[in-house]
């Protein structure tokens, strides 16, 4: 299966998430330069991932969802190409419209680094059929912009159609409703701020991560 890893100046999860993603699939993943404007042909699942795109600077993920990749990838999500964000990632999926909300500075001002327990909220996302709902799993988190905001009204209606697929299942960084991952309404976009791809094997600590990636690729059938 052809994947594709977009790539930003200042992104610094790249080589880990083109890792996970060969891991599991047994390909290497093209690696998209942000100034590129087209996504390789046959890509089957697009990631964005963390670090500091653009150095954070205005607002995390502002500038990079306005770069000319980005324009492909939104496009492409609304043909249905499931796309994930992880990290900084997820704040340019929110700024580029294809994700609710916003993400803030965490709660008390301070970087966050630390494996963290989350819950799966909804196991029937494309992102997360390897998960059982209510399931309690470890995963790193790694950022200083991460806490999730939206207005009480799209709280309610992403809460009410399933959209949330994790919460922190302790307090981390002030994200309204515990919120660490959401889709869109379509189910094909997945953000989310803890690092899946740091934790697929064992000496990682664990392999709760890897689950996600095999369950995206099985719930895709490639």
């Amino acid at each position: 299966m052809k994947t594709a890893v977009i790539v930003f100046p200042g992104s610094n999860c790249d080589r880990d998430l083109a890792v996970a993603l060969e891991a599991v699939t047994g390909t290497k993943p093209h690696m998209v330069w942000h100034g590129d404007t087209d996504l390789p042909d046959g890509v089957g699942v697009v990631a964005v991932p963390g670090g500091f795109s653009y150095g954070d600077y205005l607002r995390s993920g502002a500038i990079a969802a306005r770069s000319p990749i980005m324009r492909a990838v939104v496009a492409a999500a609304g043909k249905g190409l499931p796309v994930m964000g992880i990290c900084n990632g997820f704040q340019v999926l929110t700024e580029s419209g294809l994700l609710p909300g916003a993400l803030m500075r965490n709660a008390g001002l301070n970087f966050v680094g630390r494996d963290v327990a989350l819950t799966v909220e909804n196991a029937q996302t494309t992102f997360t059929s390897r998960y059982r709902a209510g399931e309690t799993i470890r995963i790193p988190v790694a950022h200083h912009d991460g806490n999730y905001f939206a207005d009480d009204a799209t709280l309610d209606r992403i809460e009410g159609e399933g959209r949330i697929a994790f919460r922190y299942a302790e307090p981390v960084n002030g994200s309204a409703r515990h919120i660490a991952g959401v889709v869109n309404d379509a189910g094909n976009v997945l953000g989310m701020m803890p690092h899946p791809e740091r934790k697929i094997e064992g000496a990682h600590g664990g392999n709760d991560g890897r689950r996600l990636f095999e369950g995206l690729l099985e719930t895709v059938g490639v």
